[in-house]
C-alpha cells in the first residue's frame, strides 16, 4: 500500500525549491514511505499503562544549591581590566 505518491514528493521537493530527478523521486517515495510504515507501527502499540516522560533517564536539575557568597572586592574584579576609570571598567564609546 503505497502512503506517499510520487507527485507529493515532487510537490515537497517544489515548496523546499529542490530539484531532484524522476529516480531520486522515486528513492524518496520508498524511503518516506518506510518511515510513514513504522510511524504507523508505532501507533499500534498499547501504551495505556505507559507513564508519559520528558527523558528517557532520570535527571534531575544538576544545578548547585543557590546560597549566598561574598562577590569578588572591587580591586579584584577590576585587576584584569585594560582601562579602568572610576572604579569601573572603561570600554569604547559605540555611539556617536
Amino acid at each position: 500500500m503505497e502512503r506517499i505518491s510520487k507527485d507529493q514528493v515532487r510537490h515537497v521537493a517544489h515548496l523546499a525549491r529542490l530539484s531532484i530527478t524522476d529516480e531520486e523521486v522515486d528513492t524518496f517515495t520508498e524511503q518516506l514511505d518506510n518511515i510513514i510504515e513504522f510511524a504507523e507501527q508505532l501507533n499500534e502499540l498499547d501504551t495505556d499503562d505507559v507513564e508519559p516522560t520528558t527523558h528517557v533517564l532520570d535527571i534531575h536539575n544538576v544545578l548547585r544549591k543557590d546560597e549566598k557568597r561574598p562577590s569578588l572586592d572591587r580591586e579584584e574584579a577590576l585587576k584584569n581590566a585594560p582601562d579602568q576609570e572610576d572604579g569601573q571598567v572603561k570600554v569604547p564609546s559605540v555611539l556617536e
